[in-house]
C-alpha cells in the first residue's frame, strides 16, 4: 500500500466517526470524499523536507512532550519587525533554549482596529507590513533548521466583515450567507442572549450585531465585525481543512486552534464546550495526520477547570483531538498563591484536575497576550473555606495594585459591573512588582517572585512559554494606547516591543534584564537535561501547607519532588515529604547542592525558593 493508502486506513474510522457525530449519517456519502480528496490533492503537493519531517515525527510521536522543549510567544513587529527579520533573532531564541516559537496572528487582518489580528480577511495572505506566504515558509525553514518548531494562530470561530466570505453574505449570496448565524429579527437573539455572556462588556456589548447592508442581525461575539461561522454548515469544514493543509504546506509545525470553544451554538446555553466542538477538532486532525502527520494542534480554550481536560481527548476523543492545550488553571493558581501567600487552594484546584491522556501536552505559562480573568471555581474555593467571588475581587484588587500591601502595577481590563469579573493584564514584571521595585530590597523580592513563577511553569513537565520582553523583566508599555486602534484596549500595556537597550544588557548579570535572562537560562538547561520533566509524566500534588507547596512526579528513572515557597519569609517543612517518597540522598538540581535537614528533621526554604529534588545518583551533573 502506499504512504497515502496507509494513512487513510489508520485515520479513517477516526473521521468517520467524527462527521456522523456532527452532520450524519446521512452526510458521509458525499462529504467524506470532499474532505478525503482535498486532503489527498494536499498531500501530494507537500514538499520533499516536509515529508521528511512527517517521517520523523511519526519515528518519535512524543517530540511535543520532551524536556527540552520550552516556547517563546511574540507578535512579529513587536518581537523583530518582519518575518525575515525574525531570523535574526534566532540567536536570542536558542539561548533561552527555545524550541518552539508562536508567532502571533500573521494573516492578513481586516485595516484598522482587528482584535490584535484575530479578525482576519484573508486566510491565505500574510500581513504587507509583515511579509509574504514566500517569507513566512523560509523563516520556517530557518526555525527548522535551528531546532524552532513555528506555530501560527488559525482563527476559527470567527472572519472579519471584509473576509470575501463575509462581503458575499452581505450582498445577497445565499452559499456564502449559511456560512455565518443571521437573522431577520431579534426573537432569535434574544432567545440566545438569555443564557450568553458578554467577552467585551467594555466596548463590544451583547452577541449580535444588525448589519444595515443585509438588514439581518449576525451573531457577533466578540466584536460587530468579528462574524461568527456556522459550523453547523459543512461547507464551513471543507474550508478550513484546505486552509489547514495551506499551513502545513508552508510549514508550520503547530496550529493554534483560537477560540475553539465557542464553535458550536446551542439554545438554552452559554454556547461554549459544547460536545460538537471536539467532533470538529477530530475531524480535522484525522485529516491533517493524512496530509502531515508533522503538523500538532493546540486547543486555545480558557475555560473553566471541569471543562479544561477536555480539550487534550477524553472518552471516545481520547488521543484523537488536540495534542496541546493551555494550563489556564496553573496560570490562574501560581497568581493567587503568590498574592495570597498560601498554597491550599492552588494544592486543592490543581490536584482536582482529572487526569490527562497521554498523549496531552500543557502549555504551562504565567501569561500571555490576552488579559488574565481569574478562573476560580467556587466549589475549589468553598472547599478550602473561601469565598469564590470575594477571592477573585481580592485578585483583581491585588494585581491591579488596589490593595494597600501590593506591589502590582497590572491594569483593571473588562470589568463588568453585573459580573462583578474584573480582568488584569500587565506584563510579568508589572505583575510580580518589578516594576514598581525602587530599592535593592524589593527588586530582590520582585525578582524572587519572577523565578519562582517561572520555575513551576518550567517544572511542571509540558511546555513552558515565556511571552516576548519576561525573559528580560520588560514592564508594561507607558505609551500603549498612542498606537492607532489601541486606545481602547490595554492589554496592549503587556505587549510591548522587545527593547534592544534590555536585549543588550542580558548577559550583563549586574542589571535586572540579566539576572531574570539568567533565571530563565538557567531553568531551561536544567530542565533540558532532566527525563523527568518528560510531559507523559503528570504532576501530582504531593504536600502542601502553608506557603510550601510540593509536587511529585513519578518518573520511569525516578521520582522527582518540586518544592516552592510562595512567600517572602524563610519557612520550614518536614524532610519526610521527601524521604517518604524513596529518596535516600536528594539533591537539587537547581542549586546544584545536596538536601539536607536540620537536627529536628526540618528542611527550610528562603523566601521564593525552588527546588526540584532528585536523588543524588541520577544528577545528570
Amino acid at each position: 500500500m502506499s504512504t497515502w493508502a496507509l494513512r487513510v486506513e489508520r485515520y479513517r474510522d477516526d473521521l468517520v466517526d467524527a462527521v456522523t457525530q456532527v452532520y450524519g449519517a446521512s452526510s458521509r456519502p458525499t462529504l467524506i470524499p470532499r474532505l478525503l480528496g482535498a486532503a489527498e490533492r494536499a498531500f501530494a503537493a507537500r514538499s520533499a523536507d516536509l515529508r521528511e519531517l512527517d517521517e520523523r515525527r511519526l519515528l518519535r510521536p512524543d517530540w511535543l512532550q520532551q524536556p527540552d522543549m520550552v516556547g517563546y510567544a511574540a507578535y512579529t513587529e513587536r518581537f523583530a519587525g518582519t518575518l525575515s527579520d525574525v531570523a535574526d533573532r534566532v540567536g536570542h531564541l536558542r539561548e533561552l533554549g527555545v524550541t518552539y516559537l508562536h508567532l502571533m496572528p500573521l494573516l492578513a487582518p481586516r485595516p484598522g482596529d482587528n482584535d490584535g489580528g484575530y479578525a482576519v480577511a484573508d486566510y491565505r495572505r500574510v500581513r504587507p507590513d509583515l511579509g509574504t506566504t514566500d517569507d513566512l515558509a523560509a523563516l520556517a525553514v530557518t526555525l527548522r533548521a535551528s531546532g524552532i518548531s513555528l506555530v501560527v494562530d488559525l482563527v476559527l470561530n470567527h472572519v472579519a466583515r471584509e473576509h470575501e466570505w463575509a462581503r458575499a453574505a452581505a450582498a445577497g449570496d445565499a452559499h456564502h450567507r449559511d456560512y455565518f448565524l443571521t437573522f431577520p429579527d431579534r426573537d432569535e437573539p434574544d432567545r440566545y442572549s438569555a443564557t450568553l455572556p458578554e467577552v467585551f462588556p467594555d466596548f463590544a456589548p451583547g452577541n449580535f450585531t444588525f448589519d444595515t447592508e443585509m438588514n439581518r442581525w449576525v451573531w457577533t461575539t466578540f466584536h460587530s465585525w468579528q462574524w461568527d461561522l456556522n459550523w453547523a454548515n459543512p461547507d464551513v469544514l471543507v474550508e478550513f481543512a484546505e486552509i489547514i493543509f495551506f499551513l502545513a504546506n508552508l510549514g508550520v509545525e503547530v496550529v493554534r486552534l483560537d477560540a475553539i470553544a465557542f464553535l458550536w451554538k446551542r439554545m438554552g446555553t452559554d454556547c461554549q464546550n459544547q460536545p460538537e466542538v471536539h467532533a470538529i477538532t477530530q475531524i480535522l486532525r484525522a485529516l491533517t495526520h493524512m496530509v502531515a502527520p508533522a503538523v500538532a494542534f493546540k486547543a486555545e480554550a480558557i475555560v473553566g477547570p471541569a471543562q479544561l481536560v477536555a480539550y487534550l481527548g477524553v472518552g471516545r476523543h481520547d488521543g484523537r483531538i488536540s495534542d496541546l492545550a493551555y494550563h489556564n488553571s496553573l496560570m490562574v493558581q501560581i497568581w493567587s498563591m503568590i498574592a495570597c501567600a498560601d498554597t491550599g487552594l492552588a494544592a486543592h484546584a490543581l490536584g482536582s484536575l482529572p487526569p490527562t491522556p497521554a498523549t496531552g501536552t500543557w502549555i504551562c505559562y504565567v501569561r500571555c497576550h490576552d488579559d488574565i480573568g481569574w478562573a476560580i471555581d467556587d466549589a475549589d474555593a468553598a472547599a478550602v473555606g473561601l469565598d469564590g467571588a470575594a477571592h477573585r475581587r481580592f485578585l483583581s484588587d491585588w494585581y491591579s495594585g488596589e490593595f494597600p500591601e501590593s506591589p502590582a502595577a497590572g491594569l483593571v481590563f473588562q470589568a463588568n459591573p453585573r459580573t462583578g469579573d474584573r480582568r488584569i493584564s500587565g506584563t510579568a514584571a508589572a505583575l510580580t512588582g518589578l516594576q514598581t521595585a525602587t530599592d535593592d530590597a524589593s527588586v530582590d523580592a520582585a525578582l524572587g517572585r519572577m523565578f519562582l513563577i517561572h520555575a513551576i511553569i518550567y517544572g511542571w513537565g509540558g511546555i513552558p512559554v515565556i511571552w516576548s520582553g519576561d525573559e528580560l523583566g520588560t514592564p508594561n508599555d507607558a505609551h500603549w494606547a498612542a498606537e492607532p486602534g489601541h486606545a481602547d484596549d490595554n492589554r496592549w500595556a503587556h505587549r510591548p516591543r522587545l527593547d534592544p537597550a534590555r536585549l543588550a544588557l542580558r548577559d550583563d548579570t549586574t542589571t535586572v534584564p540579566g539576572r531574570v535572562f539568567a533565571g530563565l537560562r538557567h531553568l531551561g538547561r536544567i530542565r533540558s537535561s532532566l527525563p523527568h520533566l518528560h510531559a507523559r509524566v503528570p504532576s501530582e500534588i504531593a504536600w502542601a501547607d502553608g506557603p510550601v507547596l510540593v509536587t511529585l512526579r513519578r518518573a520511569p528513572l525516578g521520582p522527582m519532588i518540586c518544592v516552592y515557597n510562595v512567600s517572602a519569609r524563610t519557612v520550614s517543612f518536614p524532610v519526610e515529604v521527601i524521604t517518604g517518597h524513596g529518596f535516600a540522598r536528594p539533591w537539587d538540581v537547581i542549586s546544584d547542592r545536596a538536601v539536607t535537614a536540620d537536627a529536628d528533621g526540618l528542611l527550610w526554604l528562603t523566601p521564593y525558593a525552588a527546588w526540584w529534588v532528585i536523588e543524588t545518583a541520577q544528577n545528570p551533573a
